[in-house]
């Protein structure tokens, strides 16, 4: 497999952190997907597309544990 965006060979299994937007929060899916190591493009087969809609349903319901790691600050500099 060629990857589509820069035509590299390297295409390998990862685990990534796919992110789910709700609001002003992230939060962090970890999936295994295939990845280019030239480019970073991302090859999402049907599992792990069905496993982001199943997460997102269950964010949208209140029916996940989320843990929080971190914050976003913003500076207000002018």
């Amino acid at each position: 497999m060629k990857c589509i965006i820069c035509r590299g060979s390297n295409i390998i299994p990862k685990t990534v952190d796919e992110e789910i937007r709700k609001g002003n929060d992230i939060i962090l899916i970890p999936l295994d997907i295939i990845v280019c190591s030239n480019c970073g493009e991302r090859y999402y087969n049907k599992k792990a597309i069905n496993r982001i809609e199943e997460i997102r349903s269950k964010i949208e319901n209140q029916e996940v544990e989320v843990e929080e790691i971190g914050k976003v600050m913003r500076a207000n500099a002018e």
